[in-house]
């Protein structure tokens, strides 16, 4: 009697035991079967969104409905590993031998399960076709947290990424010529009316616009349009500009290389003094040196006379900040000058851009141009440019005299002699714009990272530079986006990523890049990630996101695609 009552308590937690490793046997099938279910990311919806933020509203609701069936289901397999634990603590002693058996085929039949759940993954990540190597590089360099290149995410196919292009991307920006037409026109007579009322012996003197950026290497996605004009600007007579560059030194601390400093001296090369006493000036005319006080050169200590400096207090260099102000005041002028002859009201945008300008038809639209004042660098397509970076991984210059070098007119250069060469319809362009409209949805959603447009074309420069011509056919866009997205999940992983110009020897010597640049140490755009970690992990986190974010919202936008897209424009080629 005794025996039988001892049995009944040994088997009792074995069958306990059963049912614990059961529910758990079910959960992961359970979980097999979700990952499997066509219905989680369906590719028909019978619904379509009304515009883009109701798009970007269900993919937020989508994310989280999987962050909370994740928590769930982890919720409940740590429940019954702690149920399958405290049973074993009771066992008897008399079983623990055939206990350990049953334990050991439970763990086979677990090991199966997870194998062929694996397997599945597997095969729908390479239900596509295979993924290339990008560009030749070793497994190790490309290994992420998680393991294989892009952490095994799929992009969509060839089919589906050429009518998304097609219908969603072409048809956009259909309209970027006649934006550009009537923008240059616009400015045109505003930097006339500019010249109008500066004097041409002391003040400075405007050059024709430089078109550069998205709108003129036709890659521009997002709307509205944007058109960025480049305005150099000249000192008048018997001042020159004499541009030094960070590379030119011994030494530059980190957060300073990419910048340089603008010298003002006279064109003999003597000491630099004022010529306000020696020139009558009109009303309202600035001095190159002196703003609205017109006081002699500073002496040592300063004076309240030196606030309206155009060079920096007790200095030679030109200061950046009172040039943008300077510049501001001036197209104020102009503006007030032609305004009646327009039928639109025209304002300043952002603050820290001196000539982010805006447009405003009596419609309620508006239309946004950007006109930066830029310094030329001697002879050559090197621009100083006055405007502050807006990119997170990119400090704020070091001081006012520190100018952002540009290569703005040389990757538009770049970017025309190698459609030269490509096959007609080449897919770089269109791999460039799908992978920024992908960025910026992902910014709407996550918020701004440290990566942005200028990388990604950073990174195409570099894929042109190093692959052949007929690797960029038309029927190779699926393949070269995908490698563009290795390029850059290496470059994220290294914390290194190389401007195409500085210090790169392979950049044809055609371009005409000045010797001290081509000479210069290699410069890492991606420098700040060492320091700024908390920065790092939310850009490696979001590009991530991104990719796996790129299948449901290029197949929601290519369902949403109004009835006047029908007939896209021919394809866009670099100018």
């Amino acid at each position: 009697m005794q025996r039988r009552d001892r049995k009944s308590r040994v088997i009792c937690p074995r069958n306990t035991t059963d049912m614990a490793m059961g529910l758990f046997r079910v959960c992961l099938v359970v979980v097999t079967a979700i990952i499997n279910h066509p219905l989680l990311f369906p590719r028909e919806n019978a619904t379509v969104p009304e515009n883009e933020e109701e798009i970007i509203r269900k993919m937020q609701e989508h994310q989280e409905k999987l962050q909370m069936e994740q928590l769930r289901l982890e919720e409940e397999v740590s429940r019954l590993v702690a149920e399958k634990e405290a049973l074993r603590q009771i066992e008897d002693e008399d079983q623990q031998q055939q206990l350990e058996a049953h334990t050991t085929w439970d763990l086979w039949s677990t090991l199966c399960m997870i194998l062929f759940l694996i397997i599945e993954v597997w095969r729908q990540d390479h239900q596509d076709g295979t993924f290339p190597d990008c560009l030749g590089a070793d497994e190790d360099e490309l290994s992420g947290p998680g393991g294989a290149p892009l952490r095994g995410l799929p992009l969509p196919n060839r089919a589906t990424l050429d009518h998304f292009y097609e219908h969603c991307i072409r048809s956009a920006t259909g309209d970027a010529t006649r934006t550009r037409e009537f923008v240059e026109g616009f400015v045109d007579d505003l930097l006339e009316a500019l010249r109008s009322i500066c004097n041409r012996n002391t003040d400075m003197e405007m050059e024709d616009f430089i078109g550069v950026g998205s709108m003129y290497e036709n890659w521009q996605v997002e709307r509205p349009l944007l058109c960025h004009l480049f305005v150099p600007f000249v000192p008048p007579e018997p001042y020159s500009f004499h541009p030094e560059f960070w590379c030119s030194r011994l030494s530059m601390p980190l957060e300073r290389q990419g910048y340089g400093q603008i010298k003002v001296t006279l064109a003999d090369g003597d000491s630099l003094g004022c010529i306000c006493g020696k020139t009558k000036f009109g009303e309202d005319m600035l001095c190159l040196l002196h703003g609205r006080n017109r006081g002699a050169w500073p002496r040592s200590g300063g004076s309240n006379e030196m606030e309206d400096l155009l060079c920096s207090r007790e200095s030679s260099y030109l200061d950046a900040m009172q040039v943008m102000k300077w510049f501001q005041t001036a197209l104020t002028k102009a503006w007030h000058r032609i305004s009646h002859k327009y039928e639109f009201d025209l304002a300043f945008g952002e603050l820290d851009t001196p000539g982010s300008l805006k447009i405003k038809f009596r419609s309620g639209k508006f239309m946004p141009f950007v006109l930066t004042p830029v310094i030329q660098c001697n002879d050559s397509d090197l621009y100083f440019t006055s405007q502050l970076p807006k990119e997170p991984c990119r400090g704020a210059p070091a001081s006012n005299t520190d100018w952002l070098l540009s290569f703005a007119v040389y990757e538009r250069q770049f970017l025309r002699m190698t459609a030269k060469a490509l096959p007609e319809g080449a897919c770089h362009l269109s791999c460039l714009q799908i992978a920024s409209f992908l960025l910026s949805k992902q910014s709407r959603l996550t918020g701004p990272s440290g990566l942005s447009d200028y990388h990604l074309k950073t990174a195409l420069l570099h894929l042109l530079l190093s692959r052949q011509a007929a690797d960029w056919k038309t029927s190779q866009l699926d393949v070269r986006l995908q490698e563009l997205f290795c390029f850059l999940e290496r470059s994220l992983l290294e914390k290194k990523l190389h401007h195409f110009f500085v210090g790169n020897h392979k950049v044809p010597e055609a371009m005409g890049l000045p010797e001290v640049v081509r000479r210069a140490e290699p410069l890492n755009l991606f420098r700040s990630f060492v320091l700024q970690r908390t920065l790092y992990r939310h850009t490696v986190d979001s590009f991530y996101e991104m990719l796996k974010n790129a299948p449901t919202l290029i197949s929601e936008y290519s369902l949403h695609v109004p009835s006047d897209r029908a007939s896209p424009p021919p394809k866009a080629v670099a100018l």
